[in-house]
């Protein structure tokens, strides 16, 4: 068993949601060891995701919530890879906007753990941009794979259908805020934070 690693790609494509599209840069995220991995998300490409993980077994595809920038390619790469697609069942609604003729594998669960590599994914449920949107903390690597949760900046936006400012607020303070300050987060776009530092950004209110 090796040495456990994160790594990362930029894949870019479009956001669909309530009649308007955007385009975007989703970054993709892997977790694993020299022989096997757990990709976040499944955004725009397979190539680009495949490229990112080699030759190593995936065992699961995690999905941190529904939008379709998130999962649109997800039935493909479980297809090319014959890789279970796991999803918190609260984002049915937006997965069926995507994708009406097909479901996931597994549902994700709150304090749900997956290991690979030897080492403890958790799942932490965290509403609010989606119903279903979820983090995955990783103890011993000291990160956290946001989503669209929380960014370098605040928190992820609450604009559009089935989202919510005041619970991804309280998801941010309640659940990721529980977190060591000096946790990493990688988050769905843009650039790595720190949970000290959208700690201070966010204030401490309640």
């Amino acid at each position: 068993m090796g040495a456990m690693r994160v790594d990362h790609g930029v894949v870019s494509g479009t956001f669909s949601l309530d009649g308007e599209t955007f385009d975007v840069d989703n970054n993709i995220w892997v977790i694993g060891d020299e022989t096997e991995c757990v990709v976040i998300d499944a955004p725009h490409d397979v190539d680009a995701i495949i490229a990112v993980v080699g030759e190593r077994l995936i065992k699961a595809v995690v999905c941190t919530h529904a939008h379709d920038d998130h999962v649109r390619v997800a039935p493909e790469l479980r297809q090319r890879t014959r890789t279970p697609i796991l999803l918190h069942p609260d984002d049915r609604p937006l997965w069926e906007l995507v994708h009406p003729d097909e479901l996931w594998d597994a549902d994700l669960s709150d304090g749900q753990v997956i290991s690979v590599g030897g080492t403890e994914l958790r799942i932490l449920h965290t509403p609010g941009h989606a119903p279903g949107a979820v983090c995955v903390h990783v103890p011993d690597l000291g990160c956290v794979f946001t989503g669209d949760t929380l960014f370098q900046g605040g928190p992820g936006a609450t604009g559009r259908s089935f989202s919510d400012r005041g619970v991804i607020e309280s998801s941010i303070r309640t659940v990721l805020f529980a977190l060591p300050d000096e946790t990493v987060v990688h988050t769905g776009h843009g650039d790595d934070t720190t949970i000290g530092a959208e700690r201070a950004a966010l204030g401490t209110g309640a």
